[in-house]
């Protein structure tokens, strides 16, 4: 039952998707693909604080919303919310409505700008915790997959002390699986490969490592 599991289309996958079409869709194209954007690391970890407590279906089918409502998860512009825009993500139906959540997405993006700003940038920081390419796994049933491992505690206590919020080593794991950093789709699974052999694109990792030592010298 934990294993990969056959589809209509002949592809055999993990699990947990199911059948839901747009959940299937997110674990073919997204989930477990390495990605090395700064921005979009970020929108993802905040994703997964406001998922605590949920299922990812659920944020998955509102991340549109949040979107919208994050101004595309800019940390500039979130990091200079005030308590009219904090109310007003409050009165959004469209999205997870937990103050916690949403003051402690806040308080990430200002952290966040502190790594952009002083190095070593964002997408670095947690690259550098695997070598720079995925962690990959060979695990046969979803049961064998860990809920946290002692590197997602040691990343989690990383980005707790740079001020993030809503980073336990569950999530930060979770987090971890859904970026690629470590790649835990099941051996049978038709992602597995692909996902393990997917390689870090250059010219999206040059132009930030110039900025950075730019400022630096």
């Amino acid at each position: 039952m934990s294993g990969a599991r056959m589809h209509a289309d002949g592809l055999a996958r993990c699990p947990w998707p199911g059948d839901d079409p747009l959940y299937v869709a997110y674990h073919d194209t997204e989930w477990g693909v390495p990605e090395y954007d700064d921005r979009a690391l970020f929108e993802k970890l905040i994703l997964d604080g406001f998922q605590a407590g949920l299922s990812w279906i659920t944020i998955l089918r509102k991340r549109d919303n949040f979107r919208r409502a994050f101004d595309d998860f800019d940390p500039a512009r979130i990091a200079r919310y005030d308590a009219a825009k904090v109310q007003a993500l409050m009165n959004d139906v469209g999205i997870v409505r937990n103050r916690a959540k949403i003051d402690g997405a806040i308080g990430s993006a200002k952290a966040w700008l502190t790594i952009q700003e002083e190095g070593p940038g964002f997408s670095k920081l947690l690259w550098d915790h695997v070598g720079g390419a995925p962690k990959v796994n060979a695990f046969k049933t979803t049961l064998s997959v860990p809920a946290s491992t002692p590197l997602s505690v040691k990343i989690s206590k990383d980005l707790s002390a740079r001020g993030f919020k809503f980073v336990g080593p569950t999530i930060v794991y979770a987090f971890m699986q859904a970026v690629g950093m470590v790649n835990d789709h099941l051996v049978d699974c038709h992602c597995h490969d692909r996902c393990g052999a997917a390689k870090r694109p250059a010219r999206r990792s040059a132009a930030p490592a110039r900025t950075i030592a730019q400022r630096q010298r």
